[in-house]
């Protein structure tokens, strides 16, 4: 599973270094490492949307505070 966060300007204000952060923490807290690849990118275009992130191809928008329920519902369980 590919999940890649949003790293440009816009995100990064509205707390993408946060949901990157929280995101590794998860992934290894759940021994998932070898099963998602967490990775950064800049401008998905969907600036307004707050923090994008894609899952294998699947836009959601995440806040910093939404991070933890994002993880179980868009990513552990789909594992």
């Amino acid at each position: 599973m590919k999940v890649t966060v949003c790293i440009g300007s816009s995100c990064h204000i509205k707390g993408s270094r946060q949901v990157v952060e929280q995101l590794q923490y998860l992934i290894a807290e759940n021994n998932l490492s070898d099963k998602v690849e967490l990775g950064g990118t800049f401008c998905m275009g969907q600036c307004q949307k707050g923090v994008c992130v894609t899952v294998d191809d699947t836009f959601y928008s995440v806040s910093p505070e939404e991070v933890n329920e994002f993880f179980e519902t868009s990513i552990k369980e789909k594992i």
